[in-house]
């Protein structure tokens, strides 16, 4: 999966870091997971604990987007088989999948071909009927690729609301409340057009919440944020937006449009939702390897947010801990950590979060300390590496590094010292996956 002739592993420890992010990032690849979770049986359908008679509906359908949902589709027609009528995904990962329609959209800022696939995905959701049983994977992507602006908001204004949101160093559950607001299906109105259908939502979570109703921008799940929330949250981070976004903002805190439909809804009767996988599920098998490796494991947590950097410089204080301390676990240590961290763009430079985040850390760690950080859905920021593997070794130079940093250009100065972390897309996203492995 990591491709080894791009990154220099030069040691049994660092190949372990690597071996430890595959494994976490195999696990919550749909194909694992929905042979996992979901199987029929005659003609009951189970999905995690649930149960569904095939026989109460007239067809099966697959409806939703996001990165990973191209491969859950994909592994939802194999188990389904001749249950399966059709149905339609966005997605930048396509994948064959039966009868499912894949329309390839683009990731993090919408295009032509996202609005085009979510327009016609709300023309399917509209024609299912209370005999039509729909399961809907949502996964991390699917904010940017199920794109349906309300009137009055083009593509160009779109685009424009997303590359100042993403950045503005603002956290997802800020960001994705805007587009809820600006949006016709996001904020559970995915719900709202196909009842009176049953809807299954399949999320693949990619927050530190775990809150499906942020994940994809919920669009099957209750809203529990406002048009006002909304308008808060831009001017706390103080994103620059078009025209046509501030007005509809403003005319929705005003009561002029209706806010995003709320827990009680009728929308929601026939609508449930189910996390199938998370990042606690690439974290668990990251520590599995690392304990079979003969490490002393701790799952740090999976809801690391904030500043990339604040949180490399807590990565590595605890390093130090360790070495220091024996606190919380004595060396040979593996630290497992997921989340989701912020980069608040000041510079030209190319890079990532957790490009940024090797590099700050990098600068600090303690000798033969090995360090990957990288996304689970292999496209860290708009970039095409997954993230970096570092030692304290990759910082041959302080002053170029903190440049870097400082002109958030980390990609080039990881890239020509051969750290820099190559998968191509994984098919998968659940966040962040950070593997720090501590030697005696």
């Amino acid at each position: 999966m990591i491709d080894r002739h791009r990154v220099r592993a030069e040691t049994p420890t660092a190949e372990r870091a690597l071996e430890a992010v595959e494994a976490g990032i195999t696990a919550a690849h749909p194909q694992t997971v929905i042979s996992e979770t979901v199987s029929v049986d005659d003609d009951t359908l189970r999905i995690a604990s649930d149960r569904f008679d095939l026989k109460n509906y007239d067809e099966v359908r697959v409806l939703g987007g996001g990165n990973a949902a191209g491969r859950v589709a994909s592994a939802l027609a194999v188990e389904l088989g001749e249950h399966l009528a059709g149905g339609l995904v966005v997605t930048d990962d396509p994948a064959v999948a039966g009868p499912i329609e894949m329309v390839e959209g683009d990731h993090p800022t919408p295009t032509e071909s996202n609005i085009d696939g979510t327009g016609r995905l709300i023309e399917q959701a509209r024609d299912c009927g209370e005999d039509t049983l729909v399961l809907a994977p949502i996964t991390g992507g699917g904010s940017a690729l199920l794109a349906a602006p309300v009137d009055g908001i083009t593509l160009s204004d779109l685009r424009k609301l997303t590359d100042a949101l993403l950045r503005s160093g603002a956290p997802i559950a800020t960001i994705n409340t805007v587009r809820k607001h600006v949006s016709a299906l996001k904020g559970g109105q995915l719900a709202r057009e196909l009842a009176p259908a049953t809807a299954v939502g399949l999320v693949f979570s990619d927050v530190t919440s775990g809150d499906p109703s942020v994940v994809a921008s919920g669009p099957l799940s209750p809203d529990q944020t406002t048009y006002e929330d909304a308008r808060s949250g831009l001017q706390t981070y103080d994103v620059d937006v078009p025209d046509s976004v501030d007005e509809h903002l403003r005319a929705g805190a005003n009561g002029e449009i209706d806010e995003t439909p709320i827990v009680g809804d009728p929308a929601f009767e026939s609508v449930s939702v189910s996390v199938l996988a998370d990042n606690f599920t690439a974290a668990s098998a990251a520590a599995d390897v690392c304990d079979e490796a003969g490490f002393e494991t701790v799952i740090l947590s999976t809801s690391v947010r904030g500043e990339t950097q604040s949180a490399a410089k807590t990565h590595v204080a605890i390093a130090e801990e360790i070495r220091r301390t024996g606190n919380p676990v004595s060396p040979p240590a593996a630290i497992i950590s997921g989340g989701e961290t912020t980069v608040t763009i000041t510079g030209d430079g190319i890079g990532g979060p957790n490009q940024e985040f090797a590099l700050s850390a990098a600068l600090e760690l303690p000798s033969d300390v090995v360090l990957a950080a990288t996304d689970t859905d292999g496209i860290d920021g708009p970039t095409d590496s997954a993230g970096s593997l570092v030692t304290s070794e990759t910082v041959s130079d302080r002053i170029e590094a903190h440049a870097a940093l400082a002109d958030n250009d980390a990609y080039t100065y990881l890239e020509d010292r051969n750290a820099l972390l190559f998968t191509g897309q994984t098919g998968t996203n659940v966040n962040d996956l950070r593997v720090m492995l501590v030697t005696e």
